[in-house]
């Protein structure tokens, strides 16, 4: 069983002016586009992204885990509003070689879907 500690405790909605990806359970709002790395990673569930942040997701118990590039302590993330498992954050790399991966996260490919913004970029707002 996985115990969750809370990262929010609300849904927080991003700019919808730029790309984002959403949980694809849900829709609840994830990742910007701007914040993946790679798109070469691979997951439990097949391809995965290396992203630098993600927002609306609960972060699991630190646990060792051997991976395909060696020991890591990580942390299982799924979404916060449906719980919906979105795959892991690297807390700690052993192999000096993988430590560019440390406080980084690993997300599914097919646990999310990719949102196009819908609102033209020459459209300016007045605040």
């Amino acid at each position: 069983m996985t115990v969750y500690r809370n990262i929010t405790t609300h849904l927080n909605y991003l700019d919808d002016r730029r790309t984002i990806y959403s949980c694809a359970h849900c829709n609840t709002h994830l990742i910007y586009q701007d914040d993946i790395i790679s798109k070469a990673f691979q997951g439990q569930t097949g391809r995965a992204y290396l992203v630098v942040w993600i927002n609306n997701i609960k972060l699991g118990v630190k646990e060792k885990r051997m991976l395909i590039t060696g020991i890591h302590t990580i942390a299982e993330i799924s979404c916060i509003h449906c719980h919906n498992k979105l795959g892991w954050k690297y807390i700690h790399a052993v192999e000096s070689s993988q430590k560019f991966k440390e406080d980084k996260f690993i997300v599914e490919k097919q646990k999310i879907v990719k949102e196009t913004t819908s609102i033209p970029s020459n459209t300016y707002y007045e605040d």
